[in-house]
């Protein structure tokens, strides 16, 4: 079991690359991947982790090419049945190749929904249903890790220079506003912070309140890229 003092050098080292990554690749939360990379590797301390560089559990499959290694694992196929297995792990050659492989992992069309999540429960519901996982309690656990090391922290991070982006449009952009309406700008930071809920639930609302439903999507998609 990590010490606390391992599981906060682990956060730290894993927090930025993480952050790093989310941006490349668009995702719009790291939190629940931090938490993920924590309990999938034992805060940097399974043997998976501190020698094979994977921090997320991730199996080869089919398309993998490169390293692996075989090992014992638990798989839960129904709720609160234990099952340990032997399977073939991705081995990677850092810290950093290693929370990449995760994101290029991620890439895969079945979990191309997880760019819609802006938050961590979101995300963590999304990529249980796509199938990343077997625990029954998959989303409560890391959930658990994002509250008790205040994870979001690194959300707030991402968001506020979402908002540096935004201010900069507003200041660069003409706008008229005479109906006491938001600017599209605005509404657009509203979507980012998940005020206007996702899909077409987001698009139902936008309409019903005057607003263009496109002009905004183009507008939290622009940001959501930077």
């Amino acid at each position: 079991m990590a010490t606390k003092a391992q599981v906060n050098e682990f956060i730290k080292k894993v927090a930025p690359i993480v952050q790093k990554y989310a941006k490349q690749y668009n995702y719009k939360v790291v939190s629940p991947i931090i938490a993920q990379a924590c309990l999938e590797s034992g805060y940097g301390q399974s043997s998976l982790a501190y020698k094979y560089h994977n921090y997320f559990g991730m199996k080869c499959g089919s398309s993998w090419k490169g390293k692996s290694v075989n090992l014992m694992t638990k798989e839960e196929y129904s709720p609160g049945v234990i099952t340990n297995i032997r399977d073939n792990f991705r081995v990677y050659n850092s810290l950093d190749e290693g929370i990449k492989g995760y994101f290029e992992f991620i890439s895969y069309s079945r979990y191309d929904n997880l760019k819609k999540a802006s938050s961590p429960v979101e995300y963590l519901t999304l990529i249980k249903q796509d199938g990343y996982a077997t625990a029954s309690k998959y989303v409560e656990d890391n959930m658990a890790v994002v509250k008790s090391y205040n994870l979001t922290q690194y959300d707030t991070i991402a968001k506020e220079k979402m908002k540096e982006d935004i201010n900069k449009i507003v200041n660069t952009v003409s706008t008229t506003n005479p109906s006491k309406k938001k600017t599209n700008e605005e509404i657009a930071l509203e979507v980012i912070d998940g005020k206007w809920g996702v899909g077409s639930v987001r698009k139902k609302k936008l309409k019903a309140a005057g607003y263009n439903y496109s002009a905004i999507q183009k507008l939290v998609n622009k940001l959501s890229k930077k």
